[in-house]
């Protein structure tokens, strides 16, 4: 199976060919701010490097979040239109999983939401120990000590820092987003029928579409 996957909800925008397990081709770029005037043209030297035409493709896959809102809107939008051109298979797919997968033991996927707050899920071994949650980062340290049941444990993203010093001993790593590959390995797990893209907010968008109408709801 030939997908493609892309991710822009965090502080890069990255992208992923694969054939299966193989990895075609991968690219990302780390930048706050900028993904929907790079994702194109990103996807288009991504399936030029690896001559492969968008006719072959056989499904899409996006992260859809929790992250930026205007950046988890600028890949998702893409991908729904890839998957509605193609008439081809649209996954997606959470950035907290995404950021966790590929390593094991018990991991807890932080992103810094800012206002004081994390968004939080942790995982062992790959299998999700709580659903995603937006909390206080004292409440999440608490919350993680409780399922960490003093072992091991890695905190993976943009809030790991801020939990490090509530949970001695553990590992932080800091990448600007999640690996495309691993998202793109997420994604050919997912059994068809897929259920519909949307936004995961898990928290209220401070700005609002005229009519406060989604068009991803």
């Amino acid at each position: 199976m030939i997908l493609l996957a892309v991710d822009t909800c965090l502080d890069a925008c990255s992208v992923a060919l694969m054939d299966g397990e193989t990895v075609l081709a991968a690219r990302s770029e780390p930048m706050h701010r900028g993904h929907q005037e790079r994702l194109a043209p990103m996807v288009a030297a991504l399936m030029s490097e690896a001559g492969v035409g968008f006719e072959r493709l056989q499904r899409v896959a996006a992260t859809v979040g929790p992250g930026s809102f205007t950046g988890l809107r600028v890949g998702l939008a893409f991908a729904k239109g890839i998957s509605q051109a193609l008439s081809i298979p649209l996954i997606g797919l959470g950035s907290l999983p995404a950021l966790a997968a590929g390593r094991p033991g018990f991991v807890c996927a932080a992103i810094d939401a800012r206002r004081g707050q994390i968004y939080l899920q942790a995982f062992r071994d790959g299998a999700a120990l709580m659903a995603p949650d937006a909390l206080a980062a004292e409440t999440a340290a608490a919350r993680l000590a409780e399922l960490a049941d003093g072992g091991a444990a890695t905190l993976v993203g943009s809030g790991a820092p801020l939990l490090a010093p509530l949970l001695p001993g553990a590992a932080v790593e800091t990448p600007e987003g999640p690996d495309p590959v691993a998202v793109g390995r997420l994604a050919l797990a997912v059994r068809d029928p897929a259920p519909p893209a949307r936004p995961l907010y898990l928290r209220t968008p401070d700005a609002k579409l005229p009519g406060g109408v989604d068009p991803f709801a």
